[in-house]
């Protein structure tokens, strides 16, 4: 293994860039007090910024390595993990063997992806690139479980599945998370559906048509943002 790729080196580098008053900021942004769902989440103040550009010089970091990057208390540590993971995924030449150990690390240690940026930041390319030449079960297995981000993790993944026009799955965890009680999954859903609705407008209409009346006003809201004035009040009015 080449001695600058180690958990320990990207932490010693991620270190450097650390800010008191970037801390600060985050831990406002993400939500990190008494009750809130980022409690108790711990930052050392670097922009996301400069944990990608760390995280684009480590793609190659070995999978146990990252696993250890997704132990750390530290969010910015677990951030810079799955932006490995993510670009590993997206590179084109990327061999087959560690997609399939990317995903697997993804889905065993989901106790580790722990918030909605570290959801978003993988599961497009981690989990919903790996799965689109493949059974799709899993996603519906995620998408009912009691974990929040798992179930993010199942709408998300989706992203992939509609840049490419194959929307049948985002309709399908959408339906499953309609009327799931988390403001979060409020907004991926109604996210995930824009998206779709941007590659085929008649059927995120037909879809609205039959949800709209009783879906999250935050997960309409979402889903209609890119539909004009009056098409986003016809349906706010239901």
């Amino acid at each position: 293994m080449n001695e600058e790729l180690t958990a320990d080196r990207f932490v010693e580098l991620l270190a450097t860039r650390a800010s008191p008053d970037e801390r600060a900021q985050v831990q406002r942004y993400f939500k990190t007090g008494p009750g809130d769902y980022g409690e108790a989440d711990v930052f050392v103040g670097v922009t996301m910024r400069d944990v990608f550009a760390l995280a684009k010089e480590f793609v190659d970091l070995p999978v146990g390595e990252i696993e250890r990057l997704l132990e750390s208390p530290v969010h910015e540590v677990r951030a810079g993990a799955l932006s490995i993971m993510d670009k590993a995924a997206r590179r084109k030449r990327t061999p087959a063997d560690r997609r399939q150990t990317l995903f697997d690390l993804y889905l065993r240690r989901s106790d580790r992806i722990n918030n909605w940026d570290l959801v978003d930041l993988a599961a497009p390319y981690v989990v919903g690139g790996h799965l689109y030449d493949r059974p799709r079960d899993v996603l519906y297995r995620l998408a009912r479980s009691v974990n929040v981000w798992e179930r993010r993790t199942a709408m998300l993944a989706t992203l992939y599945f509609a840049r490419q026009e194959d929307l049948d799955d985002v309709y399908g965890i959408a339906t499953v998370l309609l009327h799931d009680a988390h403001d979060l999954i409020h907004k991926a859903v109604g996210g995930m559906l824009r998206e779709a609705g941007k590659h085929d407008r008649p059927r995120l209409l037909a879809f609205l048509d039959q949800h709209a009346p009783t879906m999250p006003r935050t997960m309409l809201r979402y889903a209609i943002e890119h539909l004009d004035e009056d098409q986003r009040r016809h349906y706010r009015s239901l």
